[in-house]
């Protein structure tokens, strides 16, 4: 039986979403041997050099840290080769490993994605369940191929998905879960007890990359779809209406079987939210936000930019 110790371990990872993982192997006893993320980007309105999260937690517990701009590079293969890992555990890490990467670890290269595969393939799987109304999901891992979250799958568990729950309440619960999924899995793979499953392609669907666009609210979808999509894409990148000239973000919605006017009219506007017709019922909207405005309660925005009964929200 492997000893967790003897695992010449490589993380690669770069979110917050991969920290719980990284946790999970410092607590369990491998021997992490280096952390690859992605390089510091600009951030905030200063555009100053910023570490990530991963970055930030090995620089803490004083792993070696490496952050190659393109790992498929003669000179960032020869670096991770140096390492001579036994396992590369990917959590999010934002590059694709070339096949010579994948084949380098004496056991395997693991990594966790944030969906029941072979479902939501691909790098927003959090965000498309919530949008596409699913009520479950789930973390797997799987060993890595050359496909795009096409590898064979190890162990999966399912969490159900609230019916008001946001991508950023999910992202935080499946990233709890995720570290559970890869403690069991190493404690299989230590044990020798690991099974490997096929993922069927046909019952696959890829979850692209969101985009800003994708917020933009079309009022003649039903009440339950726009929800779907303003808890989908909430925090980020949010979904938005435009009132008058100005782009109005949308947050924290309630369907209701109300729907007397045409989609995008203001039904109601009060301290209990801004209700708005849509193709089928309605959404009352208890939080908005202007540019350059913080997002406030409808009570709060309300008290400083009244909105009236009958005026359109548009798609354009």
């Amino acid at each position: 039986m492997l000893k967790p110790e003897s695992l010449r371990t490589v993380f690669m990872g770069t979110p917050e979403f991969a920290l719980g993982a990284l946790e999970g192997l410092l607590a369990s006893g491998v021997n992490l041997v280096g952390v690859y993320t992605q390089p510091d980007r600009p951030k905030g309105r200063g555009k100053k050099l910023a570490a990530s999260p991963v970055k930030q937690l090995a620089m803490k517990h004083e792993i070696p840290v490496f952050q190659p701009q393109k790992l498929r590079d003669p000179v960032a293969v020869e670096a991770l080769r140096q390492l001579q890992p036994d396992l590369i555990i990917v959590v999010a890490y934002g590059q694709i490993l070339p096949q010579v990467i994948l084949e380098m670890p004496s056991y395997h290269c693991i990594n966790i994605h944030a969906s029941l595969l072979p479902k939501y393939r691909g790098a927003a799987p959090i965000n498309k369940a919530i949008i596409d109304g699913e009520t479950e999901t789930g973390v797997t891992t799987m060993l890595m191929d050359v496909g795009l979250d096409t590898g064979d799958m190890l162990i999966k568990r399912s969490l159900k998905i609230g019916e008001n729950e946001t991508s950023g309440q999910l992202h935080d619960r499946l990233a709890l879960l995720g570290r559970e999924v890869l403690e069991e899995t190493l404690q299989q793979l230590c044990a020798g007890t690991l099974v490997r499953t096929k993922q069927d392609d046909e019952l696959s669907c890829y979850a692209p990359m969101m985009k800003k666009e994708d917020g933009l609210i079309d009022w003649q979808k039903s009440a339950t779809d726009i929800h779907n999509q303003v808890r989908g894409l909430d925090p980020w990148p949010g979904a938005y209406t435009y009132l008058d000239d100005e782009v109005l973000k949308i947050a924290t919605t309630t369907v209701v079987a109300d729907n007397s006017g045409e989609p995008g009219t203001i039904l109601s506007a009060d301290k209990t939210g801004v209700c708005v017709a849509c193709g089928e019922g309605a959404l009352n909207v208890g939080e908005l936000q202007l540019p350059g405005k913080k997002r406030l309660s409808a009570m709060n925005f309300l008290s400083g930019r009244p909105l009236f009964v009958g005026t359109r929200l548009r798609s354009s």
